[in-house]
């Protein structure tokens, strides 16, 4: 698989169940292939494969993913971590079996560039910060898509 990194998350730890006392790291990134089409992909395994790999590119980045094992997967408890994708899969990462390699945008596909600032939601699923201003009350408690632009970066 081939597309462009569009978002990725933190590496973090959590304690492993099988091994008491250690612990597993992780880390996810959704790619991009079309305007359509976006996928999110997991990696799971010991802290340097998973320091290693989350360091070795960042969005914007092409990648190219050989080997993932795709799994379906769990809607309400996966989208509520990661981007809601139009695919009732995800990909996930083996140490042993998969190999992500990066590469310009440039070198593979320069149309994979502009697919980066294309939004992941459908354009009349979002409320603009007026909106939420005005309707507040009747929002309150909702989890809700908004559309905004930063004005503005400061300490």
């Amino acid at each position: 698989v081939i597309g462009v990194v569009i978002g990725k998350t933190d590496v973090r730890s959590f304690p492993d169940r099988k091994n008491i006392g250690n612990e597993r790291y992780t880390f996810s990134f959704t790619i991009r292939d079309s305007p359509t089409y976006f996928i999110n992909v997991q990696s799971w395994g010991r802290e340097e494969y998973i320091r290693s790999l989350s360091e070795s590119f960042r969005v914007g980045d092409c990648v190219t993913i050989e080997n993932p094992l795709i799994q379906s997967k769990e809607a309400e408890r996966e989208e509520k971590f990661n981007p809601v994708t139009p695919s009732g899969y995800k990909l996930l990462l083996s140490e042993n079996h998969s190999v992500v390699k990066t590469s310009s945008c440039y070198d593979t596909d320069t149309r994979l560039l502009s697919l980066l600032h294309l939004p992941v939601k459908d354009p009349q699923d979002y409320y603009s910060l007026g909106d939420i201003v005005a309707n507040g009350q009747s929002l309150h408690g909702r989890v809700l898509n908004v559309l905004a632009a930063v004005m503005a970066v400061s300490e």
